[in-house]
């Protein structure tokens, strides 16, 4: 029998994205299935961290009206045909990035008609709205299947969470602030035992797909928001 075949598309600002799907693909990679991971790179370098907070203000009133970032070509490799395409990100003021609705409005018809997919998105809280204008969006596509996602959500209470990813990204440092903030925002992104547990999610994954099973069958606990 053939291996089974895996695509990840991700995008990720600031590398929490990246972190969780490195380890991700080291749980996959057991299972002997052949995985193609593409990156999406904005034609235009994007700044993380924004730098000022008007920037980060205006970035953020932009990205929750959905403004897309053009990416570059992807590899004509992507377009084959896939048992399954991961589609990972971080949430953008609500939404998924503007590389990923870019990539959709140019090569979504050409990915993914007929295609099965599994979001994985990385964000503070606030996945829902993602999820649900991601799959209106596969769907227009010609997706097969859009599967529930798997979440990773940022370990932080809310609304410390918030405040500090709005500082981070204005280019504060508010994890190693010396004041009381920092008794409610001790780190910025993702937990290490987080980015651990994507191993095991990698495994299981991997298991089901290399056995032909659907991915009604693939059920993991979400969000994943395992504190540090």
């Amino acid at each position: 029998m053939s291996k089974k075949r895996i695509l990840i598309l991700s995008c990720s600002h600031s590398n929490q994205t990246r972190n969780l799907l490195k380890k991700l693909v080291v749980g996959l990679e057991e299972s002997d299935v052949e995985i193609l991971w593409e990156k999406l790179v904005p034609v235009e370098r994007l700044r993380f961290p924004i730098g000022t907070i008007p920037s980060t203000v205006l970035m953020m009133f932009q990205t929750f009206f959905r403004k897309r970032y053009p990416v570059k070509q992807l590899d004509p490799k992507v377009f084959d045909k896939w048992d399954l395409i991961i589609v990972a990100g971080p949430t953008w003021s609500y939404n998924p990035s503007g590389m990923v609705l870019s990539m959709l409005d140019r090569d979504g018809e050409n990915l993914f008609a007929g295609q099965d997919v599994l979001p994985l998105i990385s964000c503070r809280s606030y996945w829902r709205t993602h999820f649900w204008g991601l799959r209106s969006l596969l769907k227009k596509c010609g997706a097969n299947q859009v599967s529930s996602p798997i979440v990773y959500t940022h370990p932080n209470a809310e609304p410390w969470n918030t405040i500090g990813v709005f500082l981070k990204l204005a280019g504060k440092m508010p994890e190693h602030s010396k004041g009381w903030f920092r008794k409610f925002y001790p780190k910025y992104g993702h937990s290490r035992q987080q980015i651990e547990t994507t191993m095991e999610v990698g495994r299981k994954l991997g298991k089901n797909i290399a056995a032909g099973k659907s991915l009604s069958e693939f059920q993991i606990e979400t969000p994943v928001s395992t504190k540090s």
